[in-house]
């Protein structure tokens, strides 16, 4: 029990670290992550700021960090397709469109959160 206990230990300390270091090296390369970082501080800033349920924030707040999620992927994907060919590869280009669409997405789904909150 000891040792299972220990090696899960291990186990989450490392994946603390590869998730931490997966952050700073896509905050220190991609500026579009810096730009919604700032948008998701405002974003909660306003959230917090105005009379909203609990249901409401949390919403806000949880369609940010998803939002965050998919600038990540996207990151992702670009860094594999770029490690695999730097060749212009119209499969290429689909992978990289595809996740920045995700990307666009997400922010859509917070805008019209945010719509709806603020109108109903």
């Amino acid at each position: 029990m000891i040792d299972w206990l220990k090696a899960e230990v291990r186990r989450i300390g490392n994946t603390t670290k590869w998730s931490w270091e997966g952050w700073v090296s896509a905050w220190a390369r991609e500026k579009s992550l810096r730009q919604w970082v700032l948008v998701n501080v405002l974003s909660a800033a306003l959230a917090f700021a105005l009379d909203l349920t609990p249901g409401e924030r949390a919403l806000i707040l949880a369609l940010g960090l998803l939002l965050l999620a998919a600038e990540l992927m996207n990151t992702a994907i670009e860094e594999v397709v770029d490690y695999i060919s730097e060749e212009i590869d119209p499969r290429a280009k689909r992978a990289k469109d595809a996740g920045s669409a995700v990307v666009a997405v997400t922010a859509i789904a917070g805008g019209v959160a945010w719509l709806v909150v603020l109108i109903g």
